[in-house]
């Protein structure tokens, strides 16, 4: 059996976890100390997070976009793909590393996103991000962390609470699609979208894009309408 190298380490605010980055032949993951995060052969909800926010607004007039984690690249190359040539999308990533690594080992696996001429890269929370949008955003896709049920990084929480709801909602423009990744249903933050003001579709996502079996993930699809 091929043994998994570990090419880099991160260190995350949350309960002293580390952030590790492992290679096996072509398979690549991301892990919080032994708890896996993220798979380079398991990104498909990923890829539905950002298509299904970035349709809706693809159409829309000088488009802007953010999305909050950078991971492995996928969420950001499914933004890329769905918008058009003067659409200008904002990555915001907390962990230096996370950036480094896709500069350095990563790229390939999503075509090199990072490459991008409408991609900027802010290396800070995405939360602050939100807290200083007013109606900047047509889209906001959020894979951080495990969802609704942050375990990682300090300060996720705030998103998914009434407030950290309330200011995304303001930072986006009319019209506007919020989209949020997880690892699990969450009735309780269903209602909290929805008490919120948004229209709020739920979808189950296959972990393996475009395979059947295997498990599956929950994206939220939030509209403001």
């Amino acid at each position: 059996m091929i043994p998994w190298i570990l090419l880099g380490t991160a260190a995350t605010s949350r309960n002293g976890a580390e952030l590790r980055l492992y290679q096996r032949d072509n398979e690549f993951s991301i892990k919080a100390d032994s708890q896996e995060l993220m798979n380079s052969q398991v990104h498909g909800s990923e890829d539905v997070l950002a298509k299904l926010a970035c349709e809706k607004i693809a159409n829309h007039q000088e488009v802007q976009v953010l999305v909050g984690g950078l991971g492995l690249g996928y969420t950001l190359r499914a933004a890329l793909n769905e918008l058009k040539p003067g659409a200008n999308v904002v990555v915001s990533e907390i962990v230096p590393e996370v950036l480094e690594w896709n500069q350095k080992f990563l790229g390939h696996l999503a075509d090199y996103p990072l490459n991008d001429d409408r991609v900027t890269v802010q290396l800070t929370d995405v939360a602050e991000m939100i807290k200083s949008g007013q109606g900047d955003y047509n889209a906001i896709m959020l894979d951080v962390d495990n969802g609704p049920q942050a375990m990682f990084q300090e300060g996720n929480d705030w998103i998914y609470t009434k407030r950290g709801l309330e200011s995304t909602f303001d930072a986006l423009r009319p019209k506007g699609v919020l989209s949020i990744w997880s690892t699990d249903p969450d009735p309780a933050f269903t209602r909290r979208l929805i008490k919120t003001g948004f229209k709020v579709e739920e979808v189950k996502a296959r972990a393996r894009s475009g395979r059947k079996g295997g498990g599956h993930y929950y994206v939220w699809v939030a509209t403001r309408d």
